[in-house]
């Protein structure tokens, strides 16, 4: 073999390396842009099918239909105990309240769980008696009523989801790590008694180990069960936005899609992605609100404290920048998203 030979063999082979390495990236770039694609016709076609706003445009307390690509919001989030096994799909209470507040001008989110048992004023049936009950006398609208009366702040938004939603995410995204408190005996979401045991420490919880943590109040009571709701929502929020969950984004949607309905369309959903990835990152504060046993005739219900209710309301009002000339914070306990190791929150 001459010197020539050599020369241009030597060349193609340093060629053929650059095509090499230049259409991976190339390949990469484009198997991200059709997956990414793919997601995004998804995400519209399932969460357009969870579509449903009860006839209401808008709250009652807006003078205008709100735009969440540039006002402050309000959004109710309804976890429901509905299942098969109790047939009671259309009569079953919240097991779960929780009201955000997101500002767009802060790029915060301010979320108050409203205790399950609270002693709250029911428009629908004209009298008080557990918050939970609401749903189950009027389903949605009436939650969401219940919710407006008690709090004086327009509820713009719902997202109501059942239990299934719950254990679906979690396994999508392969578990999450959590620090149990105590051991636990808990029913599954089959209501099989005991089915759930769980010995204290951080460890791996599968969906239906998660729920039994998040639903248990055997072992506390109701505002410790809302704070640890809380936690353990954050952190599978923290595990579904990972890169690890990147590739699993297609069974998050198909898991919320399927086990969700909410009066937010697709586009307006869309629009609240700006909020961390603007001029800074998310703050997100929780809050419980405050109060104390009530139990008249035998029946348990939880009293709330009226100032410190009244302080929440202001600090929420203020929050979305309503008509208040209120300036306490009304903070009852308050935490943080950690996402990564510079200080950011969600």
């Amino acid at each position: 073999m001459n010197e020539n030979t050599r020369v241009r063999r030597t060349k193609k082979r340093k060629l053929r390396k650059r095509v090499f390495f230049l259409l991976i990236p190339m390949m990469v770039v484009f198997v991200g842009v059709c997956y990414a694609g793919y997601l995004y016709a998804k995400a519209g076609s399932v969460l357009d099918a969870s579509y449903m706003n009860h006839g209401r445009d808008k709250s009652d307390l807006r003078d205008e239909v709100v735009d969440p690509g540039k006002d402050n919001i309000s959004i109710l989030i309804v976890g429901v105990d509905a299942s098969n096994v109790r047939n009671n799909k259309n009569n079953s209470r919240s097991d779960t309240l929780m009201l955000a507040t997101l500002n767009k001008e802060e790029e915060s989110v301010k979320m108050v769980s409203i205790p399950r048992d609270s002693y709250v004023y029911i428009p629908k049936v004209g009298y008080k008696t557990k918050i939970n009950h609401a749903h189950a006398y009027g389903g949605v609208p009436a939650t969401i009523e219940t919710v407006e009366k008690l709090m004086d702040i327009p509820v713009d938004y719902y997202v109501k989801l059942n239990f299934n939603a719950f254990i679906e995410v979690v396994n999508a995204v392969d578990g999450i790590q959590y620090n149990v408190p105590y051991e636990i005996y808990e029913q599954n979401s089959k209501d099989k008694a005991r089915a759930i045991h769980l010995m204290p420490g951080k460890q791996k919880l599968n969906g239906e180990e998660a729920l039994a943590l998040a639903r248990t109040r055997k072992y506390d009571s109701d505002i410790e069960r809302g704070k640890r709701q809380q936690e353990i929502i954050k952190t599978v929020i923290k595990k579904a936005i990972s890169l690890d969950s990147v590739l699993k984004f297609d069974n998050i949607i198909e898991a919320v899609g399927s086990n969700m309905t909410t009066n937010m369309t697709f586009d307006e959903m869309k629009s609240l992605i700006s909020y961390g990835t603007g001029k800074g990152s998310l703050a997100f504060k929780t809050y419980t609100l405050e109060g104390h046993d009530y139990q008249p005739e035998g029946t348990y219900y939880w009293q709330l404290d009226q100032v410190a209710l009244n302080k929440t309301k202001k600090m929420l009002q203020q929050h979305l920048e309503l008509n208040t000339t209120a300036t306490a914070d009304g903070s009852t306990g308050e935490a943080s998203l950690d996402i990564d190791d510079n200080n950011n929150t969600y």
